[in-house]
């Protein structure tokens, strides 16, 4: 019998784009790929389409009630919101037993994402301190996560596994500080009846997850009604992503022992009816009971968290934030001669660039040194303080949570 399964002509034509997506530097590509061309587009002879497209209304009825808003905003507050249900999962993930599950683990990337927030958001207000500009404190203070692996992703072997993983831990506890940012700062006006609606529907979730409900559809159709809430609510409609993340259950029926055993038992099941089998060409009943008893065995091993996060990445890498990039970073780069020197000293811009590209990589370098110097944190293997000096560069690249946050600072502002 063949090591491999015979490629069929769809998946030979397939492969190159299958190797192409499974690399971590691929999204990040795409990601720019797409921004690059938002950018161009919206300084083109064409950019009134550009900006025509994205405000198209978008409008869903259904008898009395009705929820009319544009493209881009159905994508900024609808689609982004599965972006934060896979941030939340990776967060949640961490937490309960991966680089973030022990205090000791936990404490390098903690402190260096702590860093990373305080320095530029204090960098950006230092140009900023009053005015119309004080608002967007929150623009540099995240990590394109995406952006960042990618880029890390192209020196392949030489950058150690520690290294990624250090850089990685930052960025998902970076997304856990801008979560909370927009839900506490970037949030509007509150209203108490949606938001106690939200309330009882986090609590079913919750319910769901104690009475160990494992289908994942259960917990989206919930969490669908969770996201309309929040959005009537006042709070951001992405946070609802976060909760929902919270809920997902992260506990198998079967654990590797149990599942290995079974198997063996339902293969040798299924060699001796084979042995047997007069149809080559079909399963026999017996045989194909096998089967699914094998499907279903392989996702009790699997956590319905893990499973839902492996579900979900290749969607937001590939469709979500390059869509979202493409309706975000068109931005107008029209102005005069004469104003050109006001365009490169414009505080929100310099504060922004500044708290980035010095702020960010300063703060996580500096704390992540403190934090070791002071005992609480050890350096990941094969880690020194070079290459973490060149993980910290990295981690000024905050290119879709920056559009985020830029978006809901100055909505409704030139």
């Amino acid at each position: 019998m063949p090591d491999h399964l015979p490629l069929t002509p769809a998946r030979r034509l397939l492969t190159p784009f299958l190797r192409f997506a499974s690399y971590e530097a691929s999204s990040g590509l795409l990601l720019l790929a797409c921004a690059t061309v938002a950018l161009i587009w919206a300084n083109s002879p064409w950019a009134a389409h550009y900006f025509e497209i994205w405000h198209t209304p978008l409008v869903i009825e259904l008898g009395q009630w009705r929820l009319a808003e544009t493209l881009a905003h159905w994508i900024n507050d609808g689609l982004m919101v599965i972006f934060f249900l896979l941030v939340g999962l990776e967060i949640k993930r961490e937490f309960l037993g991966g680089e973030l599950a022990s205090p000791r683990k936990a404490a390098l990337p903690i402190a260096g994402a702590a860093g990373g927030m305080i320095v530029p958001a204090l960098i950006y207000l230092g140009f900023n301190a009053t005015g119309p500009g004080q608002r967007g404190w929150g623009v540099p203070m995240a990590t394109d996560i995406a952006f960042a692996l990618g880029v890390l992703a192209l020196a392949g072997r030489r950058a150690p596994l520690g290294l990624k993983v250090f850089l990685a831990a930052v960025a998902i506890v970076d997304d856990l500080g801008a979560v909370l940012v927009i839900a506490f700062f970037y949030s509007g006006q509150l209203k108490i009846y949606a938001l106690m609606t939200a309330g009882v529907l986090m609590a079913v979730l919750v319910v769901l997850n104690l009475l160990h409900t494992r289908p994942t559809w259960i917990y989206m159709v919930v969490g669908l009604l969770l996201w309309l809430a929040v959005y009537k609510s006042g709070i951001h409609a992405t946070v609802a992503g976060v909760l929902l993340a919270l809920a997902i259950p992260d506990r198998r029926r079967i654990d590797e022992a149990g599942f290995y055993a079974f198997c063996r038992r339902q293969l040798s099941r299924l060699e001796r009816d084979a042995e047997n089998d007069e149809t080559p060409y079909e399963l026999s009943e017996k045989q194909q009971h096998v089967v699914e008893s094998l499907e279903a065995a392989c996702e009790a091993v699997q956590t319905p968290l893990r499973r839902l996060e492996h579900k979900l990445v290749p969607w937001v890498a590939f469709l979500i934030m390059p869509l979202f990039a493409l309706a975000n970073a068109g931005v107008s780069l029209a102005t005069q001669p004469t104003d050109l020197g006001r365009l490169l000293f414009d505080p929100i811009k310099l504060g922004t660039a500044i708290g980035l590209l010095v702020g960010k990589p300063v703060g996580v370098f500096g704390f992540a040194w403190l934090a070791v110097k002071l005992g609480l944190a050890t350096l990941p293997s094969s880690v020194n303080w070079r290459t973490l000096t060149g993980a910290c560069l990295l981690c000024g690249i905050g290119f879709t949570m920056a559009l985020f946050i830029a978006e809901l600072a100055f909505k409704g502002s030139e």
